[in-house]
Order: C-alpha cells, then sequence, then structure tokens
C-alpha cells in the first residue's frame, strides 16, 4: 500500500535563525483510471481508496449509473487503475472521445454546463426533504476537521464528510484534491449501492466550484454545506436543480446561496 504521507527534511526559519528538521506533507501522485482497457483519465490523488476515487468519477461524470455495470476494479503493473465492465454492458464511446461533460475551468459558458449535467441524466432532488435543524450546521466543520486524519499531521488536505440530517458524521474522504474527496466519498456509497443519497448533506472544507455540486447532484445529495465560498455557477446551477446550498460556514454564521426551505431556522 502507498502512503498517503512523506517525511521531507526542511530548513525551520524562526527570528533570523535557521535549525534543520523534519516536516510531514501529503503525498501528490498521478493516477490513470481506465474502462474497460480505455484510457479515461488521469488525476493527481493522494494515494489510498483509489478504487472509490475510480467508481466515483465514473458516476459523477455520467459515464456509469450503478454498481452492477462493474465487474471489478484493479491495478496493473503501471499503476494504472482498471475498472472492468459486467458482461453485456455497453458505454458510450462518442460521449468520451468528446469529453461531454464541461466544468468551470474549460472556458464554455455556464449554460452548456448545466445543460450537460441535466442530459447526463442527474437525479431529480426533492424539494421537501430532508429539512434540517439549521442550528446543526456550525458543528459540521469541526466535526469534519476532528475526522481528518491525515490533514492533522499535514494540514494539507481537503476533506469531504457526508453527514446525516441530524448533524452525525457518517464517512469521511481527504485528498489534495477537493473533487478527489468528493469522488471518494460518492464512490464508496456507490460501490455500497446506497445512491441516490437523499437524505444526506455533504460537507466541504473549501470553496464550493461547479463541479463540486456537480459531483454532489448526480450522488442525489440535497444539501452542500462549505466553510468557503461558492462560485456564481455553483450557485446558478443549486437553484436550477434544487439543492440547498450554503457557504462561509464559520462559527455561527453562514450565508443560504439555494434552498433555504430545507433550513429550519
Amino acid at each position: 500500500m502507498k502512503r498517503n504521507i512523506l517525511t521531507v527534511p526542511i530548513h525551520q526559519v524562526s527570528e533570523g535563525t535557521d535549525t534543520p528538521a523534519q516536516d510531514l506533507v501529503a503525498v501528490e501522485e498521478p493516477l490513470q483510471i481506465r474502462l474497460a482497457g480505455r484510457d479515461i483519465a488521469i488525476t493527481m490523488r493522494t494515494p489510498g481508496r483509489d478504487w472509490e476515487l475510480a467508481a466515483g468519477f465514473l458516476l459523477t461524470e455520467g459515464i456509469l449509473q450503478h454498481a452492477s455495470q462493474i465487474s471489478g476494479i484493479t491495478a496493473d503493473d503501471e499503476g494504472a487503475l482498471n475498472v472492468r465492465l459486467a458482461d453485456g454492458v455497453q458505454i458510450d464511446s462518442e460521449r468520451l472521445a468528446r469529453n461531454f461533460y464541461v466544468t468551470s475551468s474549460c472556458g464554455v459558458c455556464g449554460k452548456a454546463s448545466i445543460d450537460a449535467l441535466r442530459a447526463a441524466g442527474c437525479p431529480a432532488l426533492r424539494h421537501d426533504c430532508p429539512v434540517i435543524d439549521a442550528r446543526i450546521l456550525p458543528g459540521l466543520p469541526r466535526k469534519l476537521r476532528e475526522a481528518q486524519a491525515v490533514f492533522e499531521h499535514t494540514g494539507g488536505l481537503h476533506a469531504a464528510g457526508l453527514f446525516d440530517a441530524s448533524g452525525k458524521l457518517l464517512g469521511l474522504r481527504e485528498d489534495v484534491g477537493r473533487h478527489n474527496a468528493v469522488d471518494k466519498l460518492v464512490g464508496s456509497a456507490f460501490l455500497e449501492d446506497r445512491l441516490p443519497l437523499g437524505e444526506h448533506i455533504l460537507m466541504l472544507s473549501g470553496r464550493v466550484s461547479f463541479e463540486l455540486v456537480q459531483k454532489a447532484l448526480m450522488a442525489g445529495i440535497p444539501i452542500v454545506a462549505a466553510v468557503g465560498a461558492p462560485s456564481s455557477l455553483a450557485v446558478e446551477t443549486a437553484l436550477r436543480f434544487g439543492m440547498t446550498l450554503v457557504g462561509f460556514l464559520r462559527g455561527e454564521r453562514f450565508n443560504v446561496y439555494a434552498g433555504q426551505s430545507r433550513l429550519r431556522m
């Protein structure tokens, strides 16, 4: 098993004094994802839970819809992760070839991004559930932070946490990439056939981009909260699909950008 933390030599400088020391840093390495022998993506990630990352990526990018479509996931001698399809499962090669999914970094307009998300078969969110007590929200960042084992040592990882409607932490994944952390978390539920996550809250340690809202929607998550700011396209997408979006969740204060009806004040 690859390590997700490394010890590196450093120089600590304080008040003009240079002292040799050591520090712990989070590992960042590339992962090649292959589907049915075909290269799909390369992502820079923190090693660990790679099979969840691959499964979550394939789900949240709209390539696969059910765990039963996967017959197995294995690593080859080159370190690539191979996702094998179950007998009879076909994938849309043209969709893969043209990289049909658009993201906030590709320079296309927001409307095209949202239309692509709709075309990918994003499940509809129920507008009447869950209704949660807004008073549980301020406690979520603390619970997320306390459960971050690797961050505790390195201070260098993003986290995505899945909570139930009462504010109980059900699962957490860490990674150098915030989108990878979400894919690992969603991939775990996907492989265990627990989707959609229609009664849950996704808590993020950083900001909220369109891509993260996209991934939450593909998993059927109705409430997304983050300690950072949302982008304009993240807000527009949450409004369009009926998601509750909370940002700047710090202390007892937070902003509700969409879906306030799910919060009982």
